[in-house]
C-alpha cells in the first residue's frame, strides 16, 4: 500500500478519504516540518502531503536519497518548497488553487472594511468599557463605496477581489499585473508605482516566492496617498515589514489590514501596539468546507499521480 504523509491534521472527511486508499502516517503535532523531518520524510515515505511552513528547502531535498515520488502541496501557496530542487531530484509537486479563491477574496474584503472602519478599535474600546454612547463625530472612517481599489495581482484570488469591489461597492478598480490582464470593469497600469499613487485602498494579491519578496517596500509605501490603508491576503513576505511600521508610525499612510506576516507566525510589538492596523491569524481560507475542498483537491492530485493520470493541480 502506498505510504502517505500527511504533515498536520486535516478535516475528518478528508484523513477518511486519504486512509481508504493509502497508508497514511500523520504527524501529531501543529508544529511545522522541519529541514531533518523533510529529509526523512523523503526518503521513508511513497508522498507527502505538506502545508505552509514545512521546510521543504533546497539543501533539505537535496540531502535526501528520495523514495517519495510526490509532494501535494495543502494550499495554493508553495513558497515553503524549492520546486526546481523537487523536481531535479524527480519529485512531481502539486497545489491546491481554485478552491481557496472565495474565502481569500472575502478576507481581503473584511481587512478592507475592518480597518477603514475602525472595527477592531471600536470594538476593543467598548468592551474596555470606555464607549458613552453615540456621537456624531465619534470613531470616523474611510467610507469604501466609490473610492479606488488597487490590487497588485491580478490572478484568480485578484480578479475575485475586483469583482467583489466593483459590484458590491461601485468602487474604481486599477491594478498591476507582470502579464496582460483583460478584466471588466478595471483598467491595468504600467507599474505597481502607479497603483499606489491613486489608491485609496491597495490590496496585495501577488503569489509569495523570490520573485515577489518585499515587492512593497519604502518606494511603494512612499508613493501611496496619505488617507490610503495597504491590505496583505498573499504571502507575509511580499511586504517588507520594518518599511511598513516606519510608514504607519510616521503617518505616512493611514492604516493597514494584515493576515500574513514577514515572519509568521512572529507579529511585530510595533503593529500589535496601533490602533490603526487590523491583525488576523491567517484566516484567509478558514472555513470548513474551504479546507475540506483544499483537502480533497490535494488528494485528487496524489490519486491522479498514482493511477498514472494527468496531475489536475501541476505545480
Amino acid at each position: 500500500m502506498t505510504r502517505l504523509l500527511i504533515s498536520r491534521a486535516l478535516p475528518e472527511t478528508v484523513l477518511d478519504a486519504a486512509h481508504a486508499r493509502y497508508d497514511v502516517t500523520l504527524r501529531d503535532t501543529t508544529d511545522p516540518m522541519t529541514g531533518a523531518e523533510v529529509t526523512e520524510a523523503l526518503n521513508a515515505y511513497d508522498a507527502v502531503l505538506p502545508t505552509l511552513g514545512d521546510q521543504f528547502s533546497g539543501p533539505a531535498i537535496a540531502a535526501a536519497d528520495p523514495h517519495c515520488r510526490i509532494i501535494a502541496n495543502f494550499g495554493v501557496g508553495y513558497n515553503h518548497i524549492d520546486v526546481a530542487a523537487a523536481k531535479g531530484a524527480g519529485i512531481a509537486v502539486t497545489n491546491t488553487p481554485g478552491a481557496v479563491t472565495d474565502a481569500t477574496a472575502d478576507i481581503a474584503m473584511t481587512l478592507m472594511l475592518s480597518t477603514a472602519r475602525r472595527a477592531g478599535e471600536g470594538e476593543r474600546m467598548l468592551r474596555a468599557g470606555l464607549w458613552t454612547g453615540w456621537q456624531p463625530t465619534q470613531m470616523l472612517g474611510l467610507h469604501i463605496s466609490g473610492k479606488t481599489v488597487g490590487i497588485i495581482g491580478m490572478g484568480r484570488i485578484g480578479q475575485a477581489i475586483a469583482k467583489r469591489c466593483r459590484d458590491g461597492f461601485g468602487m474604481r478598480i486599477v491594478y498591476h499585473n507582470r502579464s496582460t490582464k483583460d478584466v471588466a470593469g478595471a483598467e491595468q497600469l504600467p507599474d505597481a508605482a502607479s497603483v499606489a499613487a491613486v489608491a485609496d485602498v491597495v490590496i496585495i494579491a501577488t503569489p509569495g516566492g523570490p520573485e515577489t519578496r518585499h515587492l512593497i517596500g519604502k518606494d511603494f509605501l512612499a508613493a501611496m496617498q496619505r488617507h490610503a490603508m495597504l491590505i496583505n491576503i498573499s504571502r507575509g513576505d511580499v511586504i517588507d515589514e520594518a518599511a511598513l511600521i516606519q510608514a504607519l508610525q510616521g503617518g505616512q499612510i493611514a492604516g493597514a489590514g494584515l493576515d500574513v506576516y514577514e515572519f509568521e507566525p512572529k507579529v511585530p510589538a510595533a503593529l500589535m501596539q496601533m490602533e490603526n492596523v487590523t491583525l488576523l491569524p491567517h484566516l484567509g481560507t478558514a472555513a470548513l468546507e474551504v479546507r475540506e475542498a483544499m483537502g480533497h483537491m490535494a488528494l485528487d492530485n496524489l490519486n491522479a499521480f498514482f493511477d498514472g493520470k494527468a496531475l489536475p493541480n501541476p505545480v
